[in-house]
Formats: structure tokens, sequence, C-alpha cells
């Protein structure tokens, strides 16, 4: 069994060029490491360009080759070499470079679909959360405007639980390119604000999209004015706001229960 020694080897230059999400975004390359991140695309169909591991991960390396019938062979790394190919202090041995999936162009119609915009949402932990809601309520895609983070950052990644890999992602330039998606499609468009009707009694008919602003500034006013309705989630206690998550999983749970 071969084992790079180097770290100036160009296989791991490569790995670590792709730590940058701008310059493997250019290229449309994911680099994920760690064995669930892994193992959670290979699951989804996902196939990898390199899969790259320490001698000590000989065995599952060859596992999840012969598991997900990979073309090819692991590549194998000293410690030293494969902790300056990963970011993470502590890696786990498994690492792997991925096509980075294509975004859908055209809308997903499945039938009673429900459809989350995000206006900015900058947190990746707030996405990954988000992607993994849409995942769980099986929403037909996540739209995301000009200015959200990169669903492909390694922390959004590892919130969604792999559910970044299943969902359609759709990317707009602003919220006025997701409008005119939905009014083509006669979808109704929905934003959380206060003066809105509470969720549990408000009259929502199926498909729809509901917006979700940025963590700081919400939904602009001019999003706000542009959705057929207003809805509010009802909050008893003494917190004056949820983020940005946590309404989208309310919101996203209420509308399921829909169909």
């Amino acid at each position: 069994m071969e084992i790079i020694t180097s770290k100036d080897n160009k296989l791991v230059k490569r790995m670590v060029l792709l730590h940058d999400r701008r310059k493997a975004s250019r290229e449309k390359k994911v680099f994920v490491e760690g064995v669930r991140l892994c193992e959670d695309a290979l699951i989804s169909g996902i196939r990898p360009e390199i899969l790259a591991a320490t001698p000590g991960n000989e065995k599952l390396a060859f596992e999840l080759k012969e598991k997900y019938s990979l073309d090819k062979d692991p590549v194998f790394m000293s410690e030293e070499v494969f902790s300056k190919a990963c970011s993470t202090v502590n890696p786990q041995g498994i690492a792997m470079v991925l096509e980075q999936p294509e975004s859908v162009e055209e809308l997903p119609v499945k039938g009673k679909d429900i459809y989350v915009v995000l206006e900015n949402i900058q947190d990746p932990g707030n996405l990954g959360t988000i992607i993994r809601t849409a995942d769980a309520f099986d929403m037909s895609a996540v739209i995301m405007t000009k200015g959200t983070a990169d669903p492909y950052n390694e922390k959004v990644l590892r919130s969604s639980m792999g559910s970044v890999w299943k969902v359609p992602l759709m990317f707009v330039e602003d919220s006025d390119a997701a409008f005119e998606l939905f009014s083509e499609k006669n979808i109704t468009t929905l934003a959380a604000e206060l003066g809105g009707d509470p969720l549990p009694e408000a009259k929502i008919d199926l498909p729809c999209a509901y917006f979700i602003g940025n963590e700081g500034n919400g939904l602009q006013t001019c999003t706000i004015d542009r959705c057929d309705r207003k809805i509010k989630i009802p909050m008893p206690g003494r917190a004056e706001s949820l983020n940005a998550a946590s309404a989208a999983s309310i919101i996203g749970y209420s509308l399921s229960i829909l169909r």
C-alpha cells in the first residue's frame, strides 16, 4: 500500500486549496472530512473524485469503496500529511473531494409544495439547520438569495447532517426573482411579521412559499409588502423573538401538517 508522506505532493496541495470555498466553488468541488459527513454524501449517491485516508483507516476506506461501488481506490496519507490536507484540529482519518451538486434551475413542483426562501441568511449553522428542516418536512426546494451563506461551507454541511445532499437547492439574485417564480406558478407567499395572523389560526392553502430574513435585520420591508399573507408565531413566553432556524422549523412543521 503506497502512502503519501510529502506535504508537497500535488494531491495534498489540491486538497488544501479546496478548503477555500471560493476556489472550490469555482471548480464545482466540495471538500468534506469525517466519517459521518463522507458517508452522508455517499448514501445520497454522490461519488468522490478523491477518497483519502490514513493507514489506520485502511479497512474502513476499502469498506466504503466496496459498499458504495466506487471506481477509484482510496489514497493513503501519513497522519502528518493527512492533518495538513484537512482543516480540523483532530481529523478522523477519512476525507473526500466531491463534485458539487448542480443547483436546480426550474422550480421543482411535486404537488402541495412548500418552499422556503432565505433572504441573506448568513450564519452557517442556521442555514444547515434550515436545510435539515426542509428535508425533514419534505419541502420541494430551499431557495437562497445572493448574500446567503455558502451551503457547502463545512459548518453548513455539519449542521445539515447530510440533508444538503438531498434537498433541491436553488439560487436567485434577490427576493424579487423569487416572487417572479412564484407568480408564474400561482404559489402563495408568506412573510413572518408581528402584525400577521397567528400561525395556528391562519388559513393557508398549499402550494406556498415562506420567507425567512437575515438574522440581524429580518426580512426587508419591500419583501414583507409583496407577500400575499403575513403570519406570526405566537410566543406566550418572555423571549421577544426566535432565531432564523427556529422560526423556519416551526413554520415548516405547521405548513407540513396541512398536507
